[in-house]
């Protein structure tokens, strides 16, 4: 136990010398206003004697110490002790300072403990005092200086402030010049900017903006890579061109958010400093989208044109020479008709001619050449035969199917310009082949439709049943926006000179033209689907599939016939169809020798030409002669070319009473319009 209490006084006595060299006195009295711990720092700077501090010793003590030397300054002692003490019972923390006759300032701190009792402390602040008192009499120099200098300042201030007025104004009228050219820059139809040497922007107008689709903040401030984006690679080489002080122009395309191709041709100015460097460069930017989308469409509807003007040829010399095999196979047929044998090579050497003649008038259709002359067709029937063409124009990895819904009759009838219908439906097998690079599924479904008053209302149709013709794919869709325009003319989502952006307008124009409609359905990534309406006809089917009207028995067949060909197979031909049928005929191979018989030989009652012929004039022009001289004469033009798609009779637009027939043309269909014209 002595060893404990031997070891604890130890402890207790290095925590009092410890205490002891803090610069800070402090006392910690108990509840009962008794010393619990205190150090000596407290009794120097307080003026106690060291034998006043023990454990225990009572706070009256203290202050009657001080009461009786003078501290608290004149008055009945035992008074001034009764009050300090009974504050001291009931302690709220204070502070306070103490002028001790030494001349030190003593700041005393007190606070109570938790459990009862409070702890003071005191500190010298003599020095503190002495040091912040200078600084007053410092800042009160300093204050006096200041005003002396406000006054001089007030002086050149009053100089300045006319001279800012002045500045005021002028930088007021730049302002106002600033915005009145930015009005300007931003209402040019051109986008418009500025980048420094280190190729950071440093201007952008509206135009600018909006053709990055970037907030103004969002470029001036931003180096040209960061804006540019993906554009940045490909313009990269011109704009250290212009940076490096070459004036340069070039051209360049972005992708718009949905998914449109704009273009846009910029030229760098750059700007050069007193030394010759270069500061930065201006730049004017045009949207030429709209001049190159209409550069493509000329180049592809020139290319049409021509392929047009190439068909139209082919097809004239294609007709003349299926006119020939066709009228030699219908004569060697006629005088072999007991030959069982031979009548099989000879219907299948004309049904293949014959089929000659509709791929000449599909070739018609898909060149537009072809007019639009309707017929009541089976639309089944056509598109079974179209499928298996279309089938050979794509690729093994997309396959093509058709169906026909059990709700639909057994003839599919419309009225429409069947080889016209072909070319809706090429138009949209391909686009959708286009739509499925990476292969896929097109199907052709046939379905019947009643549209009642509401719904052909909104679709701008009659009321009625409708043949519906829809060919769907599985391939990249559209979004609502390409939906919208899909029918414009030059409109299109392909690349430049990968289409005309014609195809889907002719076939809008085609349907409607019918009498019928186009539905779309389609969604990003989910493929497309186009239907074609078309009015639907209540014939009976028989009546597509008639024989051939047999020809006519000759009229007067002592009527002379001139015949005009410059095809010298062709017109022995003709000339061997209308010898059969009885009449007499006399032969021109060109428009002038036509012109000197037609003078010479009065007894002419018919004449039949050609209308593209050599030695400059034409069928045309030999009719309209010959109206002039023989008014009576009968009149019938023919040609290979797309004048006419009729079976047997058209008619010349300019001259509505002129019959035209075109070829390949069979003796039936000969007699028959000559029977129309010589009644």
């Amino acid at each position: 136990m002595e060893n404990i209490a031997g070891t604890q006084q130890q402890r207790y006595d290095m925590l009092q010398a410890g205490l002891d060299q803090l610069d800070q006195g402090f006392t910690v009295f108990d509840a009962d206003l008794r010393l619990v711990a205190w150090n000596r720092t407290f009794l120097r700077l307080l003026g106690f004697p060291e034998e006043m501090g023990y454990v225990g010793a009572p706070f009256e003590s203290f202050i009657r110490y001080n009461a009786y030397r003078g501290e608290y300054g004149p008055g009945d002692p035992e008074a001034l002790i009764a009050r300090i003490v009974a504050l001291a019972g009931d302690f709220a923390a204070h502070y306070a300072e103490r002028n001790r006759p030494n001349g030190r300032v003593i700041a005393v701190r007190g606070g109570p403990l938790p459990h009862s009792g409070f702890m003071t402390l005191y500190t010298d602040v003599t020095d503190q005092r002495h040091y912040e008192a200078l600084i007053e009499n410092q800042n009160q120099m300093l204050e006096e200086r200041v005003h002396a200098r406000t006054a001089e300042l007030e002086a050149a201030n009053n100089c300045l402030t006319e001279a800012n007025a002045a500045n005021l104004e002028i930088a007021a009228s730049l302002r106002r010049s600033e915005e009145r050219l930015r009005l300007i820059t931003d209402r040019v139809p051109a986008n418009i900017g500025y980048f420094d040497s280190q190729l950071i922007y440093r201007y952008a107008n509206k135009g600018y903006s909006e053709w990055f689709g970037l907030p103004t903040e969002e470029i001036v401030g931003h180096p040209l890579e960061k804006v540019l984006g993906p554009v940045w690679p490909h313009v990269r080489h011109n704009v250290l061109r212009g940076a490096s002080g070459e004036q340069v122009s070039y051209e360049y395309s972005l992708i718009r958010p949905d998914g449109r191709p704009v273009f846009a041709r910029s030229t760098l100015v750059p700007e050069f400093a007193p030394d010759g460097s270069v500061l930065g460069c201006f730049v004017l930017a045009l949207d030429v989208t709209e001049q190159k989308r209409t550069q493509a469409a000329l180049v592809q509807a020139q290319k049409m044109e021509a392929i047009g003007q190439l068909t139209g040829g082919i097809a004239h010399d294609f007709n003349n020479m299926l006119t020939v095999v066709i009228g030699n196979l219908a004569v060697l047929r006629e005088q072999q008709e007991r030959d069982t044998e031979l009548d099989e090579y000879l219907d299948s050497a004309l049904q293949a001619a014959r089929r000659g003649v509709d791929l000449i008038k599909r070739l018609l259709a898909f060149s537009r050449q072809q007019p639009l002359a309707p017929k009541t067709v089976d639309i089944g029937l056509l598109v079974q035969e179209m499928a298996k063409l279309m089938r050979r124009s794509l690729p093994e990895s997309i396959a093509l199917t058709t169906f026909a819904g059990d709700s639909l009759h057994p003839a599919r009838l419309a009225r429409v310009d069947p080889n016209q219908l072909d070319s809706a439906l090429l138009n949209l097998v391909l686009n959708a082949r286009d739509a499925m690079p990476q292969g896929g599924l097109i199907r052709i479904e046939l379905g019947d439709l009643t549209l009642g008053a509401a719904e052909a209302q909104n679709e701008e149709l009659k009321p009625g049943d409708y043949v519906a013709i829809t060919v769907s794919d599985n391939g990249l869709g559209m979004d609502g926006a390409t939906q919208a325009r899909v029918f414009e003319p030059f409109f299109t989502t392909k690349a430049f000179g990968k289409g005309s952006g014609l195809g889907l307008a002719m076939v809008y124009g085609f349907v409607r033209q019918s009498g019928g409609g186009v539905r779309i359905a389609s969604a990003p990534g989910q493929g497309s689907a186009f239907t074609l309406l078309l009015p639907a006809l209540d014939e009976d089917v028989e009546a597509l599939e008639a024989p051939p009207e047999a020809a006519r028995p000759p009229g007067n067949t002592d009527r002379l016939v001139l015949l005009v060909e410059d095809d010298p197979d062709v017109r022995r031909v003709v000339r061997m169809q209308l010898t059969d049928l009885g009449y007499p005929v006399l032969e021109a191979e060109n428009g002038p020798e036509a012109v000197s018989i037609i003078e010479n030989v009065p007894d002419i009652a018919i004449m039949l030409s050609d209308i593209v012929m050599p030695g400059g004039i034409d069928g045309w022009e030999l009719a309209r002669l010959a109206k002039k001289s023989r008014p009576k004469m009968r009149i019938v033009l023919m040609s290979g070319y797309a004048y006419g798609n009729s079976e047997e009779e058209t008619t010349d637009a300019e001259d509505p009473q002129l019959p035209m027939l075109s070829k390949p043309f069979e003796k039936r269909q000969l007699a028959n319009i000559l029977q129309i014209t010589d009644p």
